[in-house]
């Protein structure tokens, strides 16, 4: 897996760790499959008051590459 220099900016602004982007990685609660070719992996962080982290890769590409992460305000919706 590659990161962008975007990609590590979003994590530094957006306070996301790289470990919580590991976990979505490997172990994720859910993946999408986009048909941009994007393949988003999402997991709840629960030392990040329960919320859903969205990391979206460019599946497209070899080695794939990172291509941005944020808290998916909408899945915490969907769960109230």
């Amino acid at each position: 897996m590659e990161y962008s220099k975007h990609f590590d900016k979003m994590l530094e602004e957006r306070e996301i760790l790289t470990k919580w982007v590991e976990q979505a990685i490997t172990a994720p609660d859910k993946i999408e499959n986009r048909k941009d070719g994007t393949r988003h992996y999402i997991k709840k962080i629960p030392e990040y008051e329960n919320r859903w982290l969205r990391v979206v890769i460019n599946a497209n590409v070899n080695p794939n590459r990172a291509i941005t992460a944020f808290f998916d305000r909408r899945l915490r919706r969907k769960e109230t």
